[in-house]
């Protein structure tokens, strides 16, 4: 018997990234163009597909960028970035991961910015668990579940048409 419970399924992960799309253009209508980030992984398919929603609901012109960070010890190494530096100078860019969990990560990703003449750095989340030890948070969220700590979130984008998060 499993003990994955479904808290989402590809239709609700889909209603979660149309609403996040909207709220990221109603805080950047004025902008001529965004960088969305994701973070390899499940981070980056969440990040596509806000940047598809994004494209259709707006005249943004959207840049994807992809970061590539050891997510077990970010400490280690340099995150690696297939955009360039000039990509996000001035820009207002959107960092996106699938889960928040100790917001470990996204502190570590969030560095990657921070000595760079960035416009403005928004951070987007489809589940965020409350478990932050870090002080970073997410200024957009598809949902906020509070789990205990030994609950895990796991998002599951590896078969297209049945994507969903569990609970485990």
């Amino acid at each position: 018997m499993s003990n994955k419970v479904k808290i989402l399924d590809k239709l609700q992960i889909q209603q979660k990234l149309n609403r996040l799309a909207f709220e990221v253009y109603e805080n950047n209508f004025n902008e001529k163009s965004l960088l969305i980030v994701g973070i390899e992984g499940n981070g980056y398919k969440v990040a596509a597909n806000l940047a598809e929603k994004l494209k259709e609901i707006s005249k943004i012109k959207i840049q994807l960028g992809k970061i590539k960070i050891n997510k077990d010890k970010p400490w280690e190494g340099t995150p690696q970035i297939d955009f360039d530096e000039k990509d996000f100078v001035n820009k207002t860019t959107i960092l996106v991961d699938d889960v928040l969990n100790s917001g470990k990560t996204l502190i570590y990703a969030v560095k990657l910015f921070l000595d760079k003449p960035v416009k403005k750095l928004s951070t987007v989340i489809l589940v965020d668990r409350s478990h932050t030890r870090f002080p970073v948070k997410a200024d957009y969220v598809g949902l906020t579940l509070s789990t205990t700590m030994q609950e895990h979130i796991e998002a599951d984008f590896s078969k297209k048409g049945s994507e969903a998060v569990y609970l485990i």
